[in-house]
């Protein structure tokens, strides 16, 4: 299917935004300083030119250094028409963008308000994204950080729930909050994708009837295994060639799985292979506060478990709940209360994570018992 850009528009503050009228927004918003608003116009300024079929996009950085990349705008266009009809979405919708545009889960926000003639509320991609929202929105995409900050006001719980149907992207979901969101009257999902999928291509009901601990993937995808045991996705209206990702996962015979971690976040200690989400997703179900499996190197063992966390437990606590619940060989060896490095969209930044762990056992003078 080739889509026709040129007949697009999309309508922002009860303005209209189409390949006619996108030079005089661009000049408007031009006006108004640095606002996200500005990032928004600048992106389809790029999308109704006709000078070029690619979009610049730029991976999140999160399991190494951000890279950009070029793609092509019919394959985006395709990717936004899997989601709107995975989700039943339509042109009556009001869609609420409040991510960092600079990433692909905030660019195919915009695509997909382009290819239904959504109305788009654009805010500023922060923490509290529902803050002051007064538009009544009926979807929305949010980072996992987004989701847990407007669950702790009152207000803002209140407004997540109205919105009809919410993604939630870029990161891991701790059980805490698939619990609570569990109960949500509304329909929250979790997505699966990357930069190189062009967002997601798998989606899990966290509320409603369909709630499940699954993904499923949406129409064209075609999901296989490694020998590692990686999953290894065939997407070819959205993907040139099949991607090999480093995520371990277990796939079923109807197509859905469920993620067991990263291969390259897995910690070899004293011979035994440790998937890093799989002891954090353990420990996130006690422990209520943001946390992070990282190693560092040990003479004895290669590499040692490292817990750092945000949480106002003390740390006798902690160890007692990595007693109780983790296999003796997954505890920690240090436990360590410190922020925690994130990217700019919100994930664990796993590189600067093992830096800020050297850093604090001091690894060049302490040794590991």
């Amino acid at each position: 299917m080739q889509f026709e850009i040129e007949k697009q528009s999309i309508v922002i503050e009860g303005k209209v935004y189409s390949a006619s009228t996108i030079e005089q927004r661009y000049q408007e918003s031009r006006e108004k300083g640095d606002t996200p608003l500005r990032e928004v116009v600048s992106f389809l300024r790029d999308w109704f030119s006709s000078s070029y079929d690619t979009m610049e996009v730029q991976t999140s950085g999160s399991t190494g250094t951000p890279k950009k990349m070029q793609v092509a705008k019919q394959k985006m266009l395709q990717s936004a028409c899997t989601t709107c009809h995975y989700l039943g979405l339509s042109s009556a919708d009001t869609a609420l963008l409040c991510m960092n545009m600079k990433y692909i889960g905030a660019k195919m926000m915009v695509v997909r308000a382009l290819l239904l003639g959504m109305k788009l509320v654009v805010r500023e991609a922060s923490g509290h994204p529902l803050q002051d929202i007064t538009e009544e929105i009926s979807f929305a995409a949010m980072v996992p950080l987004q989701v847990y900050n407007s669950l702790q006001n009152g207000l803002e719980r209140e407004r997540l729930k109205s919105i009809r149907k919410v993604i939630i992207g870029g990161g891991a979901l701790d059980a805490s909050m698939e619990k609570e969101l569990s109960s949500f009257p509304n329909l929250m999902y979790a997505t699966y994708g990357m930069t190189e999928t062009l967002s997601h291509i798998a989606l899990r009901a966290l509320s409603g009837p369909a709630a499940s601990r699954f993904f499923t993937p949406v129409e064209g995808v075609t999901l296989s295994l490694s020998e590692e045991q990686c999953l290894c996705i065939e997407a070819p209206l959205i993907c040139e060639a099949p991607i090999q990702t480093n995520d371990i996962v277990r796939l079923y015979t109807d197509g859905s799985f469920v993620i067991l971690g990263r291969i390259d976040n897995i910690i070899n200690s004293g011979g035994i292979k440790i998937v890093v989400e799989e002891v954090e997703s353990i420990l996130l179900g006690y422990v209520a506060a943001p946390l992070a499996i990282t190693s560092v190197p040990d003479r004895a063992l290669g590499q040692a478990v490292v817990l750092l966390h945000e949480s106002s437990l003390e740390e006798e606590a902690i160890v007692k709940i990595c007693q109780e619940y983790l296999s003796p060989y997954k505890r920690p060896k240090r436990i360590f209360r410190t922020h925690l490095p994130l990217t700019p969209n919100g994930k664990i930044d796993r590189k600067e994570l093992q830096k800020v762990a050297l850093q604090l056992i001091r690894i060049t003078s302490l040794s590991i018992d």
